[in-house]
């Protein structure tokens, strides 16, 4: 992606002290930037977050309409065109490498080139993709991550709802295997794909645009022995019978994208489908869940 910055904009709402964690949250889903700011005088806080124009649209309103329905508050959404200039290179003074958990280091390509000892260091562009490691979401799936290679090696991997490609560069580099990622977000896609090339994964990483389970190439390739599935709490919901469909016996799936008080509902939905809890990490107000489809039905 490199300079190739699309047009930004700031989107803003404005709703109580109590809302204001859930709206954060939601924004935190698509925005590469987000900030919580008090309105004075009064209790009310503002949310903004910057995002590249029209990027996960679609994730976007799912994300405010789950934080709509909690809060029981419907604020309006202003979206303000954002001057490009200037705004990526402050965004890389503030992107320094991040050494997550025991096995991974994420560094800017602002950065001089070097890696960190003793760890997977991946690559990124400082700007607009969606899933840098910084959000709660997307560490705790590589803490999971590291967990599960202390005990399997799986062979068939998927990322479902891919952003940046994160996880998908992460495995792929961890267990030396292919990996399908997919995301319904065509710029995700395109990103995800720079981002393997620029990691010199481009022939163990296969990106493709689609649509949860309904896209061809993701049946034609399972039953996987691993799925990340980083998106939102209710789609995690809905697909929890695909999911266990296409898992294979003794599968693991890690699922994220889900605050600490949606957990409960998230497992419920994949518990129904067969799947049993092996695993949970927790980081700030986020769930990673991981999850493993027994071996032999009882």
């Amino acid at each position: 992606m490199s300079e190739r910055v699309r047009e930004l904009e700031t989107l803003e709402l404005v709703v109580s002290a109590a809302a204001a964690p859930l709206f954060e949250a939601a924004m935190a889903e698509i925005c590469r930037s987000v900030g919580r700011f008090r309105e004075e005088p009064g209790e009310r806080w503002r949310i903004e977050g910057i995002r590249a124009v029209g990027a996960g649209e679609e994730k976007l309103a799912l994300a405010l309409a789950l934080a709509a329905a909690v809060s029981g508050e419907q604020p309006e959404l202003r979206r303000i065109p954002t001057p490009a200039s200037g705004w990526l290179a402050r965004n890389r003074a503030d992107f320094p490498e991040q050494v997550i958990g025991e096995r991974f280091a994420l560094r800017g390509t602002h950065l001089p080139p070097g890696r960190t000892a003793g760890r997977i260091t991946l690559m990124l562009d400082a700007g607009l993709a969606f899933g840098s490691g910084e959000h709660g979401s997307t560490r705790g799936c590589l803490i999971a991550l590291e967990r599960l290679a202390r005990r399997h090696h799986p062979r068939r991997i998927l990322d479902l709802g891919t952003g940046s490609g994160i996880l998908a560069m992460a495995a792929a580099r961890l267990f030396h295997r292919r990996v399908l990622a997919s995301d319904i977000d065509p710029w995700s896609v395109r990103v995800a794909a720079e981002n393997a090339r620029r990691n010199f994964l481009a022939r163990r990483i296969t990106v493709v645009a689609g649509d949860g389970w309904r896209k061809r190439p993701l049946r034609h390739a399972a039953p996987f022995d691993l799925v990340f599935a980083n998106i939102l709490a209710r789609p995690l919901c809905a697909m929890a019978g695909a999911l266990a469909q296409h898992l294979a016996p003794g599968g693991t799936a890690i699922l994220a994208g889900l605050l600490s008080s949606q957990e409960t509902m998230v497992l419920a939905a994949h518990r129904r489908a067969g799947l049993i809890l092996t695993g949970r990490v927790r980081a700030h107000a986020w769930t990673t869940l991981i999850l493993r489809r027994p071996c032999h039905a009882r």
